[in-house]
């Protein structure tokens, strides 16, 4: 009982100082899960084939930009060490170095997508939904430079620990989206009415002006004003691109690998029609209210774990991970609680069609199961990341997303033909895998580290 009692005394500081800085990044993610309702809802209304266009155009989509985020959040652990030792020259070289090869990388994706674009009926999905994918991924397919724009400055001023500023330009571009979303997708104001081809254009006006905004504000704020001093005068990157590369590829593989599973459930349920689509992709914009306020402490965590490693605090270090583990979990027992009491009322906001809400409300107990697994993956993921070790993340995402999620969603989903009920609970199994493997890794760094440090 005086253990339990003395953790909040031991941990009450570092709880602190993940709240304020993962407090407006939670803000940030609950914009963009607002967003993700809206865009659902609206498109959902309209009809349900445009719903299941956007449920596998999406899932194509999620496996490139989560992808981009996590190559962009690689420069946590470089930016924030040089901001714990004070180096603003050094940072502002980082800065530069970050933004050229993450426009690169989305130019890549970009070109890769495009290719893909050429073999959409080769997916097995519903016919009739053809006709509307093929516009809107286009759409969608010209938002991936701007997005790199936006994701480089922002996963900087996260690692400066100013959180606040991402916050507000994500949630003013939030707000553009969603009145966009009511003009085009509908017609209102004597607009063309566009159905989900408006969704895309409201998505790409949206991440456009997010774009423009973070980099008016980094070059004229006087906060990055000696970071942008150097900046501008930075020249010969070849090594600050080389440690980007080194430090932000494995994160950003590990991010496509785990995104690509749930890119896989997207397919597999196509397989069973587009009410099992629909149903999947409402399930999915439900699931992003545990994962995105998970993920709003995991970077906070991240970010800490960061500071102190740019100053050996190992102590801090293991602290950060653990107060981080506490409020994830606390935030899943949370998000679990709303789907049980909540979830079928939840899933008639997106269609009326009552098909898709009887198929998405079978989806809510593997929905529930798998928040703990994915709120401990996620506080350790984002811990690891924080040290500089990101080597285990590819070997964690194979083991667990790859071994493990992708034989057991087929041998659920389709040789036991339960469809997609089982395609969640495969997402369990992968996650609990990937959790333990996460957490093991992430000892194992920081031991490194130190043991290092006193050689």
């Amino acid at each position: 009982m005086k253990a339990i009692k003395a953790i909040p005394d031991t941990y009450k500081s570092e709880y602190r100082q993940l709240l304020s800085l993962g407090a407006p990044v939670l803000v940030t993610q609950a914009g963009i899960i607002v967003v993700s309702f809206a865009d659902t809802m609206m498109v959902g209304a309209h009809s349900t084939d445009e719903l299941a266009a956007a449920a596998f155009v999406n899932s194509l989509f999620v496996v490139a930009t989560v992808m981009m985020i996590g190559f962009a959040a690689g420069m946590i652990p470089l930016v924030g060490a040089l901001f714990g030792r004070g180096d603003s020259r050094g940072l502002g070289r980082m800065l530069r170095a970050g933004l050229q090869v993450n426009v690169l990388v989305a130019a890549v994706f970009t070109l890769l997508m495009a290719g893909l674009y050429f073999h959409l009926d080769k997916f097995g999905q519903p016919e009739e939904i053809m006709p509307l994918v093929r516009p809107y991924y286009l759409t969608v397919l010209s938002t991936l430079l701007p997005m790199s724009v936006f994701n480089t400055f922002q996963q900087t001023s996260n690692a400066l620990n100013s959180t606040k500023m991402p916050m507000w330009i994500i949630l003013g571009a939030n707000v553009m989206n969603i009145c966009g979303n009511y003009v085009l997708i509908f017609g209102h104001f004597g607009l063309p009415e566009m159905g989900l081809t408006g969704a895309g254009v409201s998505t790409l006006a949206a991440r456009l002006s997010g774009a423009a905004a973070i980099s008016v504000v980094f070059s004229r704020g006087r906060r990055y004003a000696p970071y942008m001093e150097a900046f501008r005068g930075a020249c010969y990157l070849r090594s600050d691109r080389r440690k980007i590369w080194t430090t932000s590829y494995p994160v950003m593989i590990q991010n496509g690998i785990e995104c690509a599973l749930w890119t896989l459930g997207a397919v597999v349920c196509g397989w069973f029609g587009k009410i099992q689509l629909a149903a999947y992709q409402v399930v999915n914009t439900m699931s992003q209210l545990g994962f995105m306020t998970y993920i709003s402490f995991g970077v906070a965590t991240s970010i800490r774990v960061a500071n102190f490693m740019g100053v050996g605090n190992y102590a801090g270090i293991r602290r950060s991970a653990s107060a981080g583990l506490h409020i994830t979990l606390l935030l899943a027992t949370l998000a679990s609680a709303i789907f049980i009491f909540f979830g079928k009322g939840i899933i008639g906001l997106f269609t009326p069609d009552t098909l898709v809400i009887a198929v998405a409300h079978t989806l809510i107990v593997p929905l529930v199961l798998y928040q703990y697994g994915d709120a401990v993956q996620l506080t350790y993921a984002n811990a690891l990341r924080g040290t500089g070790f990101v080597q285990p993340l590819l070997w964690v995402a194979i083991a667990a997303y790859i071994v493990v999620g992708v034989p057991s969603m087929l041998f659920l989903a389709d040789t036991l033909g339960l469809e997609g009920v089982r395609v969640y609970y495969s997402f369990s199994a992968a996650l609990i895998v990937a959790s333990v493997l996460l957490w093991l890794s992430f000892r194992r760094a920081v031991a490194r580290s130190e043991s290092l440090r006193e050689g």
